[in-house]
Order: structure tokens, then sequence, then C-alpha cells
């Protein structure tokens, strides 16, 4: 039933205009806002205020615009079936997709890192629809019903899906010469290397250093933003390659460390697209070391 009231849903998003769909996505976003748990709220504002400095007024903005994004973003995925090569620049603009063909040239496949910044699924889907090979790692969705819908809307983009326990067919797909999308910004709890992430240690996912690292892979970090007119920038920065010295547990702390940094300075730059409703900081690191990276 679920599956298909979405569906249903979808198909009208797709005959409405984009300015009627922005408005529409507006009004869910306000009307979820309300609905968020006030110790998730405080936890963000506490945060948005210690990494920027700001004021309650300010960090309090920043956490209602972060949250209230959702309504669009969750409109546009809707619309995904509108989208397609022929149109796809009106939606998705690539910047600096020269970086993205000159990694996948070296033909060991590229480790793409990204976060929970902008409409990060529309990231995917404008690289795949593009041509480019992408391989996006995913969480199952505890909604069997969603989890269809969703892959489904990811694959029709050109996407493939492989789900995060999936590590073999990582491996794979990288000899292939494929692109592995990775979201390395969450809290990586114990399995995570602990890293600076606005000024305080942080559990990050190690997995794009680990993969990397494995295959000589090149890594290229790459985001999107929107735009005030609804249409989106995808960002793709420079590859790094990945280090491979004698000491396996450093090589992937430096390149971790380093990813996270970038999509640090991301943040900073567009710090109401960041998901800032996740306790990025909730793992604590070990006795002994300090919780800031000062």
């Amino acid at each position: 039933m679920v599956y298909s009231l979405v569906k249903i849903f979808s198909w009208l998003v797709c005959r409405m205009p984009l300015g009627l769909r922005r408005s529409m996505g507006n009004i869910v976003g306000e009307l979820c806002w309300p609905l968020v748990a006030g110790r998730r709220k405080k936890m963000a504002i506490d945060n948005i205020r210690r990494g920027f400095g700001i004021s309650q007024a300010e960090a309090t903005k920043i956490a209602k615009q972060s949250t209230t994004r959702f309504g669009r973003m969750f409109m546009e995925v809707l619309a995904f079936p509108c989208i397609n090569k022929g149109n796809v620049d009106k939606h998705v603009q690539l910047e600096g997709a020269e970086y993205l063909i000159e990694a996948l040239s070296y033909g060991r496949g590229v480790v793409l890192a990204t976060a929970h910044s902008g409409n990060w699924e529309l990231l995917g889907a404008g690289l795949a629809i593009n041509g480019f090979p992408l391989a996006a790692v995913v969480q199952k969705q505890t909604n069997a019903a969603m989890d269809k819908f969703i892959n489904e809307y990811r694959t029709l983009a050109g996407m493939h899906i492989t789900y995060k326990s999936g590590v073999r067919e990582m491996v794979r797909l990288l000899g292939e010469g494929k692109i592995i999308g990775l979201l390395m910004d969450q809290d990586a709890h114990s399995d995570g290397v602990f890293v600076e992430y606005f000024g305080r240690m942080a559990s990050a996912p190690q997995g794009a250093a680990v993969l990397a690292r494995m295959k000589d892979s090149p890594i290229i970090p790459a985001f999107i933003t929107e735009n005030s007119d609804g249409t989106h920038t995808a960002i793709i920065h420079p590859h790094i390659m990945p280090l491979k010295t004698k000491n396996k547990a450093d090589d992937v702390y430096t390149i971790t460390a380093k990813l996270t940094h970038i999509i640090e300075q991301h943040v900073r730059q567009h710090p109401h697209e960041w998901f800032w409703l996740h306790n990025r900081w909730k793992t604590k690191p070990p006795e002994g070391k300090p919780e800031s990276g000062k």
C-alpha cells in the first residue's frame, strides 16, 4: 500500500512545474519542523553554536533550514522519472567533471567520498545520468516499501545499488572501473577512526580510505549544493591518491582525516545544507585521547 501511494504521488509530482514542487516541498518541510523531538533540535543547535561560534538565534535558523530542506529534497526525489539525459543539465550542473574523467582514466575505479549535504540523492542521479558508472553504497531502509521505492528510482537514474555490507562487491566493482559512492560524514561508532571535525574528535568511517588503498584507486571528494533558482550544482574536487606505506593504520587515518577536513570546509560554506540532526559526535574517543583535536 505504501509503495503504491508513493508511486501515485510521484506521478503527480512529475506533472508539476518546478516552482510548485519547490513550494510544496517548503510547506512539507515547515510542517515537519515542529514534529522534530526537542532534544534532537537542542543537540543540533548546540553543535552548530559550538562549531561556528555563533548566537543561539543564528544556530536555530541554520538548524531549521537544515531540516526543512528535506521537504524540497523529497519532492526532488519523487521527480526522478522526469530527469533524463536531455534535460539533466537543467536540474544538476557538474562543476569539475574533468577531475572525475581523469581519475577514471587510470583504470582502477574511483572512490567517491561525499556527505549528507544538499540533495545527495540528486548528486548520484546527476552523475549516473551523465554517463558516469556510479555504484551507490546505501543503507537498507527499515521500511521495506520505501527501500524498494528509493532503490527503484536510484536504478532508474542509472545507479548500481549495493548495501553497506557488500564489501566484496565494492572491491569487484572497483576492479571493473566503476565509481563507488560512499557517504562518510556520519558517526562510525567503534568501527571508525577518530579525526578532528569542527574542532572535536569524531569517529569517521574508514571505508573510503581502506577501499582506495586496497585497489590503489583515486579518491574524488564530491558534493552538491542547491542554487537559489531550485537547480543544483555538483562540485567535484581533484582526486586524492591513497597512501600505501608499511603502516596501514597510519595511511587510513591520514586519508580519512584529509577527507573529513574537505567535508568540513564544504559544510562551513553551506552550513544550512548539512544534516545537523545527526549526532555526529555521539561516539566518544577512547580514554586517554582528547575530546578536542587541538
